[in-house]
């Protein structure tokens, strides 16, 4: 039986991975949840972790009695926006960029020698890292960052493939808050099918819905000042 250790998994996408794939692996699910995790205990093919994916020494205690691993997928991420782009807050910048950047060089630091050869890394990033996008400039910026890191990963590691998730909006608790429309939205359950699919073929970049990453990555095509354009009418 496949050992699976998933990050952010007592919410959206990373719960649905755990659901989908604990019907025929073993899942070390980890987050902070405790309700969630207390409910994972109920399942025979489910070891719940908790910890927090921004302290390296909280991550290597937790995962010290895990010897190997088939597949690592780093999914725990945060969204938020910088509303005021002349009053930049940092704060709020370092806020998501150790969350959505920095826990993943911890939890590489910490688990990814226990990959076996042979196995999987999966790193989740963001369609957002395709384009500049209003208001992203520390989600998409640390996404971008991601998307460079698993590439880079990718080039390198030798006995691991690398593949890098770029989701589409998906409905979420993290994206119930968004103040705007999210067109082609698609549920938890179809990520997690999307994702789970496009692991087993090995795929380097895992994008859905393919109708709406498609347009983004025609996007990135057009001169940055006929985008600057459209994404500012975007903002409106």
């Amino acid at each position: 039986m496949k050992k699976i250790l998933i990050t952010g998994a007592t919410s959206g996408i990373g719960k649905g991975l755990v659901e989908i794939y604990q019907e025929h692996a073993h899942v070390y699910a980890c987050g902070r949840n405790a309700e969630v995790l207390n409910h994972y205990n109920t399942f025979d093919n489910i070891t719940p972790l908790q910890f927090d994916v921004t302290d390296i020494n909280d991550i290597k205690l937790k995962t010290s009695s895990i010897d190997s691993i088939d597949i690592l997928v780093l999914n725990a991420g945060n969204c938020e926006y910088i509303d005021d782009a002349r009053n930049f807050d940092s704060v709020l910048f370092e806020r998501v960029v150790r969350v959505n950047l920095l826990s993943i060089g911890y939890c590489l630091d910490a688990l990814l020698k226990k990959v076996e050869p042979g196995g999987q890394l999966v790193i989740v990033s963001s369609s957002a890292a395709f384009l500049a996008l209003p208001r992203a400039q520390a989600y998409g910026a640390s996404k971008a960052a991601v998307t460079y890191l698993a590439q880079t990963l990718a080039v390198d590691l030798k006995e691991i493939d690398v593949s890098v998730v770029h989701p589409g909006f998906v409905k979420t608790p993290l994206t119930d808050k968004n103040d705007f429309p999210m067109p082609m939205a698609v549920t938890v359950d179809e990520a997690a099918i999307y994702i789970k699919k496009g692991v087993e073929k090995r795929k380097r970049d895992i994008h859905f819905p393919k109708r709406f990453t498609i347009i983004m990555k025609l996007f990135q095509l057009l001169p940055f000042g006929m985008w600057k354009v459209i994404a500012k009418g975007l903002s409106r």
